[in-house]
């Protein structure tokens, strides 16, 4: 009884690791595991992926005399078609009782996650009697693999829903980018009463901020704070601060940010990053400050965020001293985002020829948007030259973008040379690129 007590317990951690561990101490010791046992060390096997340990299990339970035992025989069952053979979750579902419902559902779940939806459908129409779980399995399974129809077509059917049902459909659609139907899916979900839960605001936070849609945001805001009584989650938190820098109020996200208790990682880069991407430069960088003397560690995303103030700021030493904190005391490998923040903080502050040169010292290929940002300085700053050294490198990575020619031809007419500027126009007919028409995007709100 301790030991299997110890096992449940070490199996429904985070750690289930050790729930194996006292499985193989409970043997070295000579005790028998009896029918208990067995299902919690298969649930830690499961979690952890561990097909071989799961298997040498089953041969255990198959010498004691434990295969016949519902528990233990669905526990397997689960075990292998999560992440054992399939084959061999089958041939256990079929020497199950035809009428366990847990034993269709683990197959079910087992087919679908594997990526094969209509064996799992097929089993699922052949259920005698269907729970709300296998409901929910093969909903999960049409929204993960983006069989959004089908989703809603079975979420429709189902004689009874619960939460799971309702993130399951609401959490799919955010996944495929379909936010409206998320959004309105919740206010049809809250108008049959059912209540959401953090899983739920998640997603519906995540679908504001892809929509950069301010108002849909707020009123989540609203019922985060009617159902936490004021209350609020590191998690649900961090994703209002996102959703908030996203839809362009970053002053409400600082209010969110500063309201979180148990403040992480996440947090600090969302305002950090929030409030540099906003021009609010300064704020950014003495949150950064503030964030040093606590004990969460920076790490490449805030970095991202703190070089970009610096170069809104126009502060290059700054910046300078920023980058090599980043590499030198944190030991974070500058990446293309980091490198690019440098190589526009260099040409805004019109040091053109430094930002080639840093340019040439990079570990990294630059991309196409660290040449155009470096085209689009030397257009502001009028340097001809070095725009058409920087306009090479772009067009031997791509030739088929409008704007880089036309932002070179802007150059050498901002500075009378006419015929350079005919000369990339002429460049663009001979390689059939054409300038696309202007365009604007207004929502309107009723």
């Amino acid at each position: 009884f301790m030991w299997n007590t110890y096992i449940r317990g070490s199996s429904q951690s985070h750690d289930p690791v050790h729930a194996v561990a006292l499985y193989a101490q409970m043997d070295q010791r000579s005790v028998k595991p009896d029918n208990f046992t067995f299902p919690f060390v298969l649930k830690a096997c499961t979690k952890l992926f561990w097909v071989n340990t799961g298997s040498a299990v089953h041969g255990r339970v198959l010498r004691l005399g434990f295969g016949s035992n519902v528990v233990v025989r669905n526990t397997l069952l689960v075990f292998h078609a999560k992440c054992g053979d399939l084959k061999v979750a089958t041939d256990i579902f079929d020497d199950s009782d035809k009428g366990d419902v847990v034993a269709w559902s683990a197959l079910i779940a087992g087919y679908a996650q594997r990526g094969d939806l209509s064996v799992a459908r097929k089993l699922f129409d052949e259920m005698p009697k269907r729970d709300l779980v296998s409901w929910n399995v093969m909903i999960t399974a049409y929204t993960k693999h983006g069989e959004m129809e089908c989703a809603r077509r079975l979420f429709d059917e189902a004689p009874m829903k619960d939460i799971v049902s309702w993130n399951a459909l609401i959490g799919g659609y955010v996944l495929r980018n379909l936010n409206r139907e998320a959004l309105e899916l919740f206010d049809e979900m809250c108008g049959v009463g059912e209540c959401p839960d953090e899983v739920t605001m998640l997603s519906l936070l995540s679908a504001c901020a892809d929509l950069g849609d301010l108002e849909s945001g707020e009123k989540v805001h609203a019922k985060i704070i009617e159902m936490n009584k004021g209350k609020l989650s590191t998690l649900l938190g961090n994703a209002l601060v996102d959703m908030y820098a996203k839809c362009g109020n970053i002053g409400k996200g600082v209010c969110v940010f500063w309201l979180i208790r148990d403040k992480d990682m996440v947090s600090w880069n969302s305002v950090i990053g929030g409030l540099a991407f906003h021009g609010h430069a300064e704020e950014s960088l003495g949150l950064f400050r503030e964030m040093q003397r606590t004990k969460v560690c920076p790490d490449e995303i805030t970095f991202v965020g703190v070089l970009a103030a610096c170069s809104h700021t126009g502060n290059v030493d700054e910046g300078n001293r920023y980058f090599y904190l980043m590499k030198n005391k944190y030991k974070i490998e500058p990446n293309i985002r980091h490198c690019g923040c440098v190589v526009d903080m260099l040409a805004r502050a019109g040091l053109l020829k430094e930002a080639f040169d840093f340019i040439a010292s990079m570990k990294i290929e630059p991309n196409a948007i660290v040449w155009r940002s470096l085209l689009g300085a030397c257009k502001v700053h009028g340097d001809v030259e070095l725009a058409k050294r920087a306009n090479e490198q772009l067009l031997r990575m791509r030739g088929d973008q409008s704007g880089d020619y036309v932002l070179l031809s802007n150059v050498y007419a901002s500075h009378g040379e006419w015929d350079g500027a005919e000369n990339v126009r002429k460049l663009m007919d001979d390689n059939g690129v054409t300038k696309t028409r202007g365009s604007s995007f207004v929502e309107a709100y009723r």
